[in-house]
């Protein structure tokens, strides 16, 4: 195992809290993620759903989980199935799970094979009277390709039709949105390892390099320090690539006198972090590119109060699309004139920033939440005003992760950003 992991009693605390957001007589039935085919008899490197791992630490292919909290029978309430291991398996691919070790690591007692599972889904769907299942409900992401829990919803419903079906995922965003303390420690150690990869950049890059060489020296900061990889695709974006937001290719060469735009986050124990910073190739920054990077980092800081509890994405975006306007005008783009007469639904700082100024990050990059959500203490969200301009060849964002609360808190806050301390990082190379 790479990471440290959490208590067992933490993932017995999180299914606790599922159970008494259900009704009586409530079944839950989660599958772990496919293994995904790549090509040939390859497969992608397994990641485990993140619903499954927040109820049970399981990080394997093949597992189940099944909840029956009121069931008669004690050893009903709480079930994982797991694939047997046999010697050829472990010839060939390693261990799995003993019933003891998937025991140990979900503090669920009751373990079976995931041969038996058929034989217990009909005993418990004769009790069930609220089967709840799950399903990816993020509201942009759709998928030509059926997963696991999709295709096991279509084989129960025909198999059972008179029963009624509920949906998993508004409980599990409810209770994943808000994060415990152990939660907040793994996250704060991906963004320390994502800090240790970017000081290994200002440590490196000089002009000429390849996109993909910066790339590779963050892989391998994160892969020394235990982080099973990128939490995403990274964004490695030099010069005019910088105002391409979901730029991934990656294969330019960062030349003297450009910015390079850097999106990216180690992944440790499945949780995410969310990095963005924008550095000088040479070392120096331009007068004009000064100008524009201090007028993000002044807005990025305000904003970074406005993570306290009681506000939303759509409060903070708000405030901080007019904070950029404002910059947006001392930077000469436009002016208050042109603000006044501006189309309503095309502003003028659209041109110059138009995605969003935050989301939710945890066990997904994307986190479980939206945007009408009120801010609840231990809520993490990220914090990333941008500015590009494409005539200029100048793309730049800043971006934090932070824990909601009284007193936000940054958990990237020793990740360098003052121009001061980047530009003296990057010249003592």
């Amino acid at each position: 195992m790479r990471y440290k992991k959490a208590p067992k009693d933490f993932f017995s605390r999180n299914r606790s809290k599922l159970a008494k957001n259900l009704p009586e007589k409530s079944l839950v039935i989660v599958h772990s993620s496919d293994e995904m085919p790549r090509n040939g008899d390859q497969t992608y490197p397994f990641r485990q759903l993140s619903d499954l791992f927040y109820l049970t630490g399981l990080d394997q292919e093949k597992c189940i989980l099944v909840m029956a909290p009121g069931h008669p029978d004690r050893k009903m309430r709480e079930m994982v199935f797991t694939i047997k291991t046999n010697e050829k398996m472990v010839t060939w691919s390693g261990y799995r799970y003993t019933k003891e070790q998937a025991q140990e690591v979900s503090g669920i007692s009751s373990v079976f094979w995931s041969e038996d599972f058929d034989a217990y889904l009909r005993a418990l769907m004769v009790w069930a009277g609220h089967v709840f299942l799950h399903q990816n409900e993020y509201p942009k992401f759709t998928t030509e390709v059926p997963l696991k829990n999709e295709r096991f919803i279509a084989t129960l419903k025909a198999a059972y039709p008179l029963h009624r079906y509920y949906r998993l995922a508004p409980l599990l965003k409810r209770l994943r949105s808000q994060k415990a303390p152990e939660e907040l420690e793994i996250m704060q150690h991906a963004c320390n390892i994502t800090n240790s990869a970017f000081r290994r950049v200002l440590s490196t890059l000089k002009p000429g390099m390849q996109e993909y060489e910066v790339e590779a020296e963050i892989t391998y900061i994160f892969l020394k320090n235990g982080a099973s990889g990128h939490a995403y695709a990274p964004v490695i974006a030099s010069g005019k690539n910088a105002c391409i937001l979901h730029y991934i290719d990656n294969d330019q060469s960062c030349e003297d006198g450009e910015l390079l735009l850097m999106d990216f986050g180690a992944e440790y124990g499945n949780y995410a972090a969310d990095c963005s910073r924008t550095i000088p190739v040479n070392g120096r920054f331009t007068p004009r590119q000064r100008e524009c990077y201090e007028a993000v980092l002044r807005v990025q800081k305000k904003a970074e109060k406005l993570f306290v509890p009681g506000n939303t994405i759509n409060f903070v975006d708000k405030k901080v699309k007019k904070m950029m306007e404002k910059e947006m005008i001392g930077l000469g783009l436009f002016t208050e004139e042109d603000v006044k007469n501006q189309d309503e639904n095309n502003p003028m700082f659209f041109k110059y920033f138009m995605h969003g100024m935050n989301h939710f990050i945890g066990l997904d990059v994307h986190d479980v939440g939206d945007k009408h959500m009120a801010f609840k203490d231990g809520m993490v969200l990220t914090c990333e005003p941008g500015l590009y301009i494409p005539a200029e060849n100048i793309g730049i964002r800043i971006e934090d992760d932070i824990v909601v609360g009284k007193s936000p808190r940054n958990l990237m806050k020793d990740i360098p950003k003052e121009v001061a301390e980047i530009e003296q990082l990057m010249l003592k190379q």
